[in-house]
């Protein structure tokens, strides 16, 4: 419903009484739905309530400062970048910050319904305001015009004219990137004019559940960052996650702002084929093989679900803002849909032979296990068996991008590699702590063994791998893990002797954290690998660490087992030989490092035309000239164009390279932990 005049921006006129706030009706909201907490909810609220407190690992008490971390959680659910409610609204708001443990206890969340209702109120007044905007052209040549793209600590606006400039720079944000795209002003117009108006009608297809589902995660999440609340529609998309029979491009997505981003890829998935998808990117557009892109951005998370979802063997192209600055360049990425299985998702192993330098001729066994799947020691004995045949010299496990799964694999895995002895411990809230052992007695390998692991290697990955760097088995390589050292349970709320018209949604909670063998947990720190490999993400900005209310790093006592030999003097001489090597092959990585460092607390862009296709030329021009230098090195021709890239440089990992060339080290330095005499 796009306005040719501006729309009064109105303030609400709000009743200081607990749970009532009245709304003077404004222009242009007329079609909103008045919203009220439905029949079933009051259940719902009072069952996650005691289940939580009841089963959860951590203690919680339902009380004023839990009160106020949920409050503070559900305005910023529903307005995360500062940009829909003033000062004035947050002030008066704030009358109730100690009264929502009350209302989640007594199932009544009618002050939450109301707050929300003021905030679709605000936003569709928000949208067309934007809509006003597009009457004319912008001027891309303004001076030091600049967009706050991350707001969230922000301060709130003092008054309308604070929000209209914050929304003046959004839109022209939009209308720029467009431009930049190839879009001349009426294609822009178009495309924004249709972009708010589907955001305003968005909002007029807002349901109860919708409310219900923000105030109960904001609970969940106060507590806990692996706490939720899944709404009776997310209870059963997470049920079809976990049978993993569906068509698509094997990704998780979520809802952040205006975006929908990418939380995880599956192991196996085309995303994870792909190669160039990975958590934090942002998906602003989707087309169907040929056909133009759509326009995502503000759309609802089920609907762009939809699009993308689609028959096995189908074309799907997604536009994409690559990691978690929206000031990145936009690209695209074609995928291929495919029939997502777990079973799809084995192990698979190959021989590394280098063919060329000191290490020329000799092979080296690579296993990348993408998750750990039921039978998963299964499958990695046969690749290890096929390994034997083909006469490799060393074995490196890879862990990049796994996720995690099933806790006993991952002590099956451990077992392979050790004759017996302990793998992990695991503390429930009750403070019992039990141990997952290796039992068997054999040993299925024991030659040298590397673990390759990053970032995205998280909660069963740590597990194994460290296991093998407590009994000194193996050498860890790579970046520092994600760092989930806990359990969740996931249970549905509904009872058989329910009658309400409407069904109940689930819950999912941490019951049990892991801990490694010498005691330290994997929360929060992860595993830390023998040797570092360079990172353009800093730790510290990555990872469980980085998750609000995440359970803290602890210990408990060492379990009982033995080491292999001692290896600080071989790790030692290892990472040296290492050092040497990436000051030569990995200098992209340390100057996109100082970049990074840069760039990190930066939050605005610049909205001046020139300025940003000057940033998007070098970009160009630094990947191109990085290209050829590659290609250089390989022996192949250079490219004039990135869009000509050899097939052989699309297969170049220089992480597994370096990988490799530690594990050679290995051999040639001597034996790290394997045939030595225990402690």
């Amino acid at each position: 419903m796009i306005k040719s005049i501006r729309i009064s921006v109105t303030s609400a006129l709000l009743v200081m009484s607990y749970g009532s706030i009245a709304l003077e009706s404004s222009l242009g909201v007329k079609d909103l739905p008045k919203l009220t907490q439905e029949s079933q909810h009051v259940a719902s609220a009072k069952r996650v309530t005691s289940q939580f407190l009841r089963a959860h690992y951590k203690p919680i008490d339902l009380d004023d400062e839990l009160s106020v971390k949920i409050f503070d959680r559900f305005i910023r659910s529903i307005d995360f970048n500062h940009n829909v409610f003033t000062a004035e609204d947050i002030q008066v708001f704030s009358v109730y910050k100690n009264k929502f443990d009350d209302s989640i206890e007594r199932g009544n969340l009618s002050i939450a319904y109301e707050i929300y209702q003021l905030n679709m109120q605000r936003r569709t007044e928000r949208y067309e305001y934007a809509l006003t905007l597009l009457d004319k052209e912008f001027n891309y040549e303004l001076a030091n015009d600049t967009f706050i793209y991350d707001r969230e600590d922000a301060a709130w606006a003092k008054n309308n004219k604070e929000l209209d400039e914050l929304w003046r720079q959004r839109v022209k944000y939009d209308a720029l990137n467009l431009k930049l795209a190839g879009k001349d002003w009426p294609k822009i117009q178009e495309l924004l004019t249709k972009r708010y108006e589907r955001a305003i009608k968005r909002l007029t297809q807002t349901s109860s559940e919708d409310v219900f589902q923000t105030v109960m995660n904001s609970f969940a999440r106060s507590i806990e960052a692996h706490t939720s609340y899944l709404s009776p529609r997310n209870a059963e998309r997470f049920q079809m996650e976990m049978n993993l029979s569906f068509e698509g491009i094997g990704a998780v997505l979520l809802s952040e702002d205006d975006f929908t981003t990418i939380r995880s890829v599956v192991p196996g998935g085309p995303a994870d084929l792909s190669n160039n998808i990975k958590p934090e990117d942002k998906i602003v557009g989707v087309a169907q093989d040929n056909e133009e892109f759509v326009d995502v951005i503000g759309w609802r998370l089920d609907e762009v679900v939809e699009l993308i979802k689609g028959p096995k063997g189908s074309i799907v192209k997604l536009q994409m803002v690559k990691g978690s600055s929206e000031s990145s360049v936009p690209v695209v990425v074609t995928l291929t849909r495919d029939k997502i299985k777990l079973e799809d998702r084995a192990a698979k192993s190959e021989v590394y032979v280098p063919k060329d330098g000191p290490n020329k001729g000799q092979k080296l066994g690579v296993i990348s296990i993408p998750s750990f799947y039921n039978n998963l020691h299964q499958d990695v004995k046969k690749e290890i068996q096929s390994l034997n045949v083909n006469g490799v010299r060393g074995i490196i496990v890879d862990l990049r991008g796994n996720g995690g799964g099933s806790l006993t694999e991952s002590t099956l895995l451990s077992g392979l590699f050790i004759d017996k002895g302990p793998v992990v411990q695991i503390r429930d809230g009750a403070g019992r702590i039990r141990l997952e052992k290796d039992v068997d007695g054999k040993v299925f390998y024991e030659g040298p063994l590397t673990v390759l692991v990053d970032r995205y290697s998280a909660s069963a990955s740590e597990i194994f791998a460290a296991a093998m760097q407590d009994y000194n088995r193996a050498l860890i390589l790579g970046e520092q893990t994600f760092g989930k050292g806990t359990v969740q349970q996931h249970r549905p709320l509904g009872r058989i002797y329910d009658l309400y018209e409407k069904p109940l949604g689930s819950v999912q909670f941490t019951i049990a954290k892991f801990y490694r063998i010498n005691g330290g947990s994997t929360q929060h720190k992860g595993v830390i690998p023998d040797i570092l490999f360079p990172s353009v993400i800093d730790h510290a900005d990555w990872g469980e660490s980085q998750q609000e209310n995440a359970l803290p790093w602890d210990s408990i006592a060492r379990a009982n087992y033995t080491t292999f030999s001692e290896n600080k003097n071989i790790v030692q001489g290892l990472t040296e030989l290492h050092n040497q090597r990436v000051k030569k092959e990995f200098n992209y990585i340390y100057e996109d490092v100082e970049r990074y460092k840069i760039k990190k607390e930066v939050k605005t862009i610049s909205l001046v035309e020139t300025e940003r296709l000057k940033e998007k030329s070098e970009i160009e021009e630094r990947n191109l000239m990085r290209t050829n230098e590659r290609l250089v090195r390989l022996g192949l021709e250079k490219v004039e164009s990135l869009d000509d890239l050899p097939e052989e440089l699309e297969k170049v990992d220089p992480f597994l390279e370096e990988a490799a060339n530690i594990t050679y080290d290995v051999l040639t330095i001597g034996k790290y932990a394997i045939n030595s005499s225990k402690n």
